[in-house]
């Protein structure tokens, strides 16, 4: 006999106490039942000025401003700790010399020397090619020597005198350089996106070297990449300079 047959089959004795077991009446007393007990309904919020109490608005803003303080105040004496802690830390203005002029910029201090030239001063002749140190393109003079300027930190040259392909030509008169000349006259630039990184290459290697061999002047080229595929124009160029200067 299964489980609810036997509970069908049980039947009370009225002199005990017991009632017939049945199914109906086991669903009418859950029907009856409260599904969940009361819920204590929420006491309100005093509202300030008609009883005394603080608003919620209040409340909630006076803990944001709380909080606003509090993370301020760690911020100002954690930055004024750090900046006692890093005795020499870099500046952020500062003052380059660029093509003989004092320039003040702010930089960041993981900021190349590229970035600062193009967006910082507005000179976009130095141009960004491969951002890695290895075509040559963003080429400029430091001290009249040929450098990378995309991985040059600005902060880096602060001492330095930093010239650019706009500071080669004569800036009373506007005559462009020995160099612009020959490689115009020897058909250099074709697209013309390396030729100021090529031409701060040859002046950098003129100032060092007035008189170089087609191989010295070969190699002081060889860190400036051409798409164009006109290397032999820009060395005839350079070594055309070398004769004219």
């Amino acid at each position: 006999m299964s489980q609810d047959e036997h509970l069908r089959s049980e039947h009370s004795r009225s002199g005990d106490g017991f009632t017939e077991w049945s199914w109906e009446t086991e669903f009418a007393s859950l029907a009856d039942a409260p599904l969940r007990p009361p819920v204590r309904p929420i006491e309100p919020i005093a509202v300030s000025g008609r009883d005394g109490g603080v608003s919620r608005r209040a409340f909630i803003k006076s803990v944001i401003a709380s909080a606003a303080i509090a993370s301020s105040a760690g911020y100002v004496l954690r930055s004024q700790s750090a900046r006692a802690a890093t005795p020499g830390a870099a500046e952020r203005l500062v003052t380059l010399t660029v093509n003989g002029q004092q320039r003040r910029v702010d930089v960041l201090p993981q900021e190349t020397l590229a970035t600062t030239l193009r967006y910082k001063l507005g000179l976009t002749g130095t141009k960004f090619g491969c951002d890695r140190a290895e075509c040559g393109a963003c080429t400029v003079l430091l001290d009249d020597v040929p450098h990378y300027a995309c991985s040059t930190l600005t902060l880096m040259v602060r001492s330095r005198s930093v010239a650019t392909v706009e500071g080669v030509a004569n800036a009373d008169t506007g005559e462009l350089h020995p160099v612009q000349k020959a490689f115009i006259d020897e058909l250099g630039p074709q697209c013309g996106f390396c030729t100021p990184g090529q031409v701060m290459a040859a002046v950098g290697l003129l100032k060092a070297n007035p008189n170089p061999t087609v191989d010295e002047a070969r190699l002081a080229m060889s860190g400036n990449m051409c798409r164009c595929g006109a290397y032999e124009h820009y060395l005839k160029g350079v070594m055309r300079a070398a004769k004219e200067a």
